[in-house]
């Protein structure tokens, strides 16, 4: 197989943050009708949400024994109690194959109890114990002192408005027909 290449190298000192503006670039010269306004939201916004989750799991997470998926179901355990496992796989937003591998450990490490639900013995229901309490109540805080620590970049004003501007896009996400996890 040959590997193709059209025109340039990229330029040497190109990083993950500058590579939205020279992909954007990039793809306009390669196909002139491309969507610029549209590819830079999108690819700054998947940037921007990597670059937060990779310092909040890296930073906050890992340390503690966690993964960013594992977090995320303890978390939703911890603020929306308990609940069959289909129904934490939605709102943590992950698969429910991808929950149920993570499940192995969470349970492994003494932070979760999965059980037959009452109602359906065919359901699963999920639910922190103490030391998944615990874990999620330090974690927490250390994890929204970081949520802190990357919000003070802007002005309470802005932050109100990125995420009336995210909730709009999430709006306008039926419209796009867009898939979702179930």
């Amino acid at each position: 197989m040959v590997a193709v290449t059209h025109n340039t190298a990229p330029p040497s000192d190109l990083t993950f943050w500058s590579f939205v503006d020279y992909a954007v670039q990039k793809a306009e010269q390669e196909l002139p009708s491309v969507n610029a306004d549209a590819m830079r939201m999108v690819l700054t916004l998947n940037r921007a949400t990597s670059m937060v989750i990779y310092d909040l799991e890296s930073s906050v997470h890992r340390p503690r024994g966690l993964t960013w998926p594992g977090f995320r179901v303890i978390f939703a355990l911890w603020l929306a109690g308990p609940m069959e496992a289909k129904t934490t796989a939605e709102i943590s937003g992950m698969s429910r194959a991808a929950l149920s591998a993570l499940l192995n450990t969470l349970e492994r490490d003494g932070l979760i109890v999965r059980e037959r639900a009452v109602h359906d013995r065919r359901a699963l229901q999920l639910s922190l114990t103490e030391a998944g309490y615990g874990a999620i109540l330090g974690g927490f805080r250390a994890h929204n002192r970081r949520e802190s620590a990357w919000a003070q970049a802007l002005e309470p004003e802005e932050r109100q408005e990125l995420v009336r501007l995210l909730n709009k896009l999430m709006a306008g996400s039926t419209n796009a027909k867009a898939k979702f996890r179930s």
